[in-house]
């Protein structure tokens, strides 16, 4: 595993480099990123639609349940084609699915830290995260644009980091495999 790593070392780099052009673009220009990812998110959906129709029709002869992949496939393509018609809604929607995400999860946190209280120390900080989820959750859905401007900074700052994580191990694993060629 590591010999094949350290062959193809520049996949890793190059992954890196693309990860990290990303999040800078994605904080240079936020206001397109959310549509540009809802895009590919609707070009997903309907590739994998289409495989999974692809996938139905291929074993309908073999398996009895087939049609239940057909409707997975029909699902996935018209969410696609629904995500592509109308972005707007579709970066609306994610927005609120995040928002009620992150109230619902803060609810339970709460609800642990409570219970916990007694058995161990620190528990308020698992109440004070649970707190910040649910303050979060609100802002998010009574501010929507705030919201997916912050969305937007965390999946560019998260891209960055990722990406020079890559490219330094994409750099290590190049010297490694120098080290170890004969």
């Amino acid at each position: 595993m590591l010999t094949l790593l350290g062959r193809n070392w520049w996949t890793l780099a190059l992954r890196g480099v693309v990860a990290v052009v990303f999040g800078l673009a994605a904080l240079a220009w936020p206001g397109i990123t959310l549509t540009i990812l809802v895009i590919l998110l609707g070009a997903y959906l309907l590739v994998d639609g289409v495989f999974a129709l692809i996938a139905a029709f291929k074993d309908r002869r073999e398996h009895r349940h087939w049609w239940v992949l057909l409707l997975e496939a029909v699902a996935s393509i018209a969410a696609g084609a629904l995500t592509l018609v109308w972005p707007g809604i579709t970066e609306l929607a994610l927005l609120y699915l995040v928002a009620a995400w992150a109230v619902i999860t803060g609810i339970f946190e709460i609800i642990a830290a409570i219970r916990l209280r007694e058995e161990i120390k620190g528990e308020w900080l698992l109440a004070l995260s649970g707190l910040l989820s649910v303050l979060f959750g609100f802002i998010l859905a009574i501010r929507p644009g705030a919201g997916a401007l912050a969305l937007i900074w965390i999946i560019a700052l998260y891209a960055i980091i990722f990406g020079a994580l890559l490219l330094v191990l994409g750099l290590r694993l190049r010297t490694w495999g120098r080290r170890a060629r004969p």
